[in-house]
């Protein structure tokens, strides 16, 4: 793993860098340890004042981001789903997810859902507001996502409507990107952002639902009475 250290060191990798990591683990190997090795390598690299970030969104649009269970898309590399699971590391929990480790790990990941993805609101915004570096390893930059931060920056058109799937209330529901959050906005404004998808429920989902809230009430154990409803209870049976 030393050699490795060195050869990062060379890239221009400094320790207490925030570093943003694109990666593809089949250009690079053979590494010593495998995926995790070169993860240890990294972290070595940064030492304990550094910050690592990775891709992890799970890319697929049409069902909910789970940060605890979703996968990280295929395309994203073996290296960037080994990250997210290991002890330590903070993932996004919405669907254009990042995932760190390192001091300034909360920090990056501390946003709502960016509309679009990877805006100045951002785990890529936060890299870039922290002066943060990118590292390409065996990927080109059509990998860079720090590009369509750059795009955004300057005001180019996102051409290519997108849609991703969330869970709200228990219900999916699909929404499609309509403009960008460059500021933090209130649930009212945020709302003229995306476009609601999601088919009105059937007849038969709003009874199946208004059964399910029956059922959970009747399962739900009833709570012992408080100090103030005991004195009630109390009061009323002097009275009586």
């Amino acid at each position: 793993m030393a050699e490795l250290v060195r050869q990062l060191a060379d890239l221009g990798v400094r320790a207490g860098d925030i570093l943003l990591v694109h990666t593809s683990f089949r250009a690079l190997r053979p590494v010593e340890g495998g995926p995790l090795g070169l993860i240890r390598a990294l972290r070595e690299v940064l030492g304990p004042s550094g910050t690592v970030v990775m891709p992890s969104w799970s890319g697929d649009d049409d069902e909910p981001f789970d940060p605890a269970t979703s996968s990280a898309a295929a395309d994203l590399g073996v290296t960037a789903d080994l990250f997210w699971r290991l002890p330590g590391v903070l993932r996004s929990d919405h669907v254009h997810a990042f995932a760190a480790a390192g001091p300034e790990a909360k920090a990056i990941l501390a946003d709502p859902l960016p509309l679009p993805p990877h805006g100045p609101l951002s785990p890529v915004g936060r890299v870039h507001e922290h002066d943060g570096k990118i590292l390409l390893l065996g990927v080109g930059h059509d990998a860079n996502t720090s590009l369509h931060l750059a795009e955004l920056m300057a005001d180019v058109p996102y051409r290519t409507p997108g849609y991703c799937t969330v869970l709200r209330h228990g219900r999916k529901q699909r929404i499609v990107v309509k403009g960008l959050a460059d500021r933090h906005r209130s649930k009212a404004d945020a709302r003229l952002l995306y476009e609601d998808l999601t088919p009105a429920p059937t007849p038969e989902q709003i009874e199946m639902r208004r059964m399910e809230r029956i059922f959970r009430a009747q399962m739900t154990p009833a709570k012992a009475p408080d100090k103030r409803q005991r004195r009630a209870i109390r009061q009323m049976k002097e009275r009586s």
